[in-house]
């Protein structure tokens, strides 16, 4: 529903209550308006501007749409997302997408752009949807769309730069109480809300509230970032059992009234508007509707019931229209990691799937700030000792049974070439990329220091490589792995910080059953004896043993991390 159309609502309840008389102006009323327009100025400078347009239909359902205004200045449409855009003089001219040309009654479609102006920059008075006349909002500071609470946005270019970061002290805590220990123990890491529960605080933990509390108080006079992993979709994780949540397929509503709105309402608190907070939007969700489902051999009957039923989809654009209204919200959408992405069967596909959902229920690309890889995953930042263009006996890396035709050999290449193919399917030019570097250093005494021996491409490849893995499909509790690079702030180009937003020592899932109120249950993949299947091309799992349920305390994991750190824990 759009804004208008609630405030029309509203006004017809306060005079029916102001008056104790019944007027029958209800839903029928309401639907005598056959569109309404909101037609948001997102951001504005001295010569341009961007806006997020949505259209809701009142009226009978259309297989395809175009919406009319005109300018009353002299302002010019330079390029748009979501939908064709054309102009004329004054008169522009929006029209659908093949993707988004379905649109039901009582359905609503979004679409942005951004402009030139010079003077003045008002909204257009009048739109027309298909040729009829739409009942508008009145724009920024009209008297039916008030201003987001907050005001407006005064979003930094990367929320890292000059500022703090958090440290829970729930993880600190359990991290100094490991031998040696102490020596990360004030590393900032991601709080992660995986249930409802996890809102207000569940089994004695802090709450969001808590930790917003606590980064006031570590922030002091200056500038700090507090990091969020929203992560409860319905049917989450289709593709893994270990983390799969407590919100059954379709309970879209639920994740929408009691998951994403209390924690839109806390954030947005004005007591918090000091802080810089960063939210990473449900990890291992979209990616999932491109390589495992269909006719793939990596197909999960599970994932083609959310890729049918598109609460994946709704869920992410519904958490990122709610969340993006919070001035001070950066939201960082997962993006998978080399190992399950790098191809290139799976690399645009992806891009594009996630231009959807950052377009679905009302969600716009300026609501995504940039993305995230490798969340609470083992790829190495960096093979420096061979490249992907390498050749050996006659044959090209890719040919290893280790690259396997992947394009990208680590997470910071493939990071930055992601980023390029999400701006050229329409997200903004200054997105930014986060890697999640908790557990992908692969030091210790078994590390490289060169290639392997030049025998064959494979001997070059497993005698160089830093990430020691049986296979980069496998995600569980990996034995080997060490601390990666430290948080930091724009450490390459692109790249907006290295992150743990994975806390070291928080199990990825249990080596076998067990029973939890958590809604997580029990992967192979976590545990050590299994022999894999065709989304690790039937490797061993290489994970550890004796691990507990995800996001528990795992403390034969996190020695091993601080053991196998690179670069090394002084």
């Amino acid at each position: 529903m759009s804004r208008t159309r609630t405030a029309l609502l509203a006004a017809m309840a306060l005079v029916a209550g102001a008056t104790g008389t019944a007027f029958a102006v209800d839903a029928a009323d309401v639907a005598a308006v056959p569109c309404t327009v909101d037609y948001k100025i997102q951001n504005q400078w001295s010569t341009g501007f961007t806006a997020a347009v949505t259209i809701t239909n009142n009226s009978a359902a259309k297989s395809s749409w175009s919406l009319k205004w005109s300018y009353a200045g002299n302002q010019k449409v330079t390029s748009g997302w979501n939908a064709k855009l054309s102009q004329s003089g004054a008169a522009v001219t929006a029209a659908n997408e093949t993707y988004n040309a379905q649109l039901a009654t009582g359905g609503s479609v979004s679409f942005g752009f951004q402009g030139s102006y010079s003077g003045s920059n008002a909204v257009p008075a009048t739109f027309t949807l298909d040729g009829v006349t739409c009942n508008v909002d009145g724009g920024p500071g009209g008297p039916t769309d008030p201003p987001d609470p907050g005001g407006p946005s005064n979003r930094v270019d990367n929320p890292y730069s000059g500022a703090k970061m958090y440290v829970n002290p729930e993880w600190s805590a359990n991290a100094a109480a490991e031998p040696g220990g102490s020596r990360i123990a004030n590393q900032p890491t991601g709080v992660w809300l995986d249930r409802i529960a996890a809102i207000n605080g569940a089994g004695g933990k802090m709450g969001l509230r808590a930790h917003l509390d606590e980064a006031l108080r570590q922030k002091g006079s200056g500038e700090l970032v507090v990091q969020f992993v929203i992560y409860n979709l319905p049917g989450r994780d289709c593709s893994a059992l270990a983390s799969n949540g407590e919100l059954k397929a379709d309970e879209i509503g639920r994740y929408k009234t009691d998951y994403i709105d209390p924690i839109k309402a806390i954030l947005a608190d004005p007591k918090y508007a000091s802080l810089r907070i960063v939210t990473t939007v449900e990890i291992d969700s979209l990616p999932n509707l491109v390589t495992n489902t269909g006719s793939r051999p990596t197909a999960v009957p599970q994932c083609d019931v959310m890729k049918a039923n598109g609460n994946y989809v709704k869920g992410v654009g519904y958490a990122l229209n709610k969340l993006g209204d919070v001035p001070n919200v950066y939201n960082y959408v997962d993006a998978g990691h080399h190992g399950w992405i790098g191809w290139d069967d799976n690399f645009g596909p992806t891009a594009t799937i996630m231009k959807e959902a950052a377009t679905a229920e009302g969600a716009t690309v300026n609501d995504v700030h940039g993305f995230i890889t490798n969340t609470a995953n083992y790829s190495a930042l960096k093979e420096n000792n061979f490249t992907i263009n390498d050749t050996v006996a006659g044959k090209s890396v890719r040919e290893s049974k280790w690259v396997d035709w992947n394009r990208y050999l680590d997470e910071l290449s493939y990071a930055q070439a992601f980023r390029n193919q999400l701006v050229s399917v329409g997200f903004n030019s200054n997105i930014g990329m986060l890697i999640d570097t908790s557990r992908n250093g692969w030091g210790g005494a078994a590390r490289p220091t060169g290639p392997g021996a030049t025998t064959s491409v494979d001997t070059y490849v497993d005698g160089g490589r830093y990430d020691r893995r049986f296979n980069a499909g496998n995600w569980c509790n990996q034995s080997g792995a060490g601390l990666g690079e430290r948080p930091q702030a724009a450490p390459a180009a692109g790249i907006d910080a290295y992150v743990w937003m994975k806390p070291p020592g928080e199990s990825d899932g249990s080596s076998k059953a067990i029973p939890n109120d958590e809604g997580k249950g029990f992967d192979r993949m976590c545990d050590p004896t299994y022999t894999g299947n065709p989304r690790n091309n039937n490797n061993m799992s290489g994970a550890l043993p004796d691990a507990p349920v995800s996001g528990h305390w795992f403390s034969a994991q996190f020695r091993q991390l601080m053991q196998n750190a690179y670069p090394p824990l002084s």
